[in-house]
């Protein structure tokens, strides 16, 4: 029997594990969830025949990618777009449009071999992104094992993207409405530094926005904390 592992700490990713699930429901499918659970013994006790990333924010050992099939799904069309922070980059660089990139984990970042490419429209939160994300990567992931796709190398220029930091989430020196909507929807999820603005007391933290055309106007809500 086929062994699948999908590993991601994010919830949303359990509605894709458990339509994987029904979808392959004569393979054995384990969902890992932290740190912890993730490393060599452990999955030499399970013998995945995949491993399936869709969400993973820490390095992956080369003791593990070595002996197993690693295949990560990146937000951008590599080679463009490698490394951290993909939706937030793009929103930023003014993308409203993307594809998601399956790779074959490798030592560089981002730059292994790739299985399949599928588009995605970057309108929303970054919740809502992800959330949509979920039915692509499904279809992503069912291509790979159904036609047993073998990586090819990727082509096209490579452009970098830089891990983004909580303190860029402050709005404070923003020039446009569009840009503080931006930045407000593209921080808007689970466990991600909110948008937010400061004060020498308090602190204003910004989610649930949505832009008023009519009036020329950002609606949100908001968080404020003392500091």
């Amino acid at each position: 029997m086929s062994c699948y592992v999908i590993l991601s700490e994010k919830k949303w990713h359990i509605d894709l594990f458990q339509n994987l699930q029904k979808c392959f429901f004569d393979s054995n499918w384990i969902l890992i969830k932290n740190k912890k659970d993730f490393n060599f013994n452990n999955l030499n006790s399970i013998s995945p025949t995949k491993i399936f990333i869709p969400h993973w924010s820490y390095l992956i050992p080369s003791e593990i990618y070595n002996n197993f099939e690693c295949i990560v799904f990146h937000m951008t069309d590599l080679p463009y777009g490698r490394g951290g922070s993909p939706l937030q980059n793009l929103i930023v660089k003014g993308h409203e449009t993307t594809k998601i990139t399956a790779i074959k984990v490798g030592k560089g970042i981002d730059t292994g071999d790739y299985y399949n490419k599928r588009d995605l429209s970057l309108s929303g939160t970054a919740q809502e992104i992800f959330i949509r994300s979920n039915s692509i990567i499904e279809e992503m992931i069912n291509e790979i094992i159904t036609k047993d796709l073998i990586p090819k190398a990727q082509v096209g220029e490579e452009v970098k993207f830089k891990r983004r930091r909580p303190e860029e989430s402050d709005i404070s020196n923003l020039t446009s409405l569009k840009m503080i909507y931006d930045y407000i929807r593209m921080l808007d999820a689970d466990d991600y530094p909110n948008a937010f603005l400061e004060t020498p007391f308090f602190k204003f933290e910004f989610y649930k926005s949505s832009f008023d055309s009519k009036s020329n106007s950002v609606l949100s809500n908001v968080r404020i904390t003392k500091k």
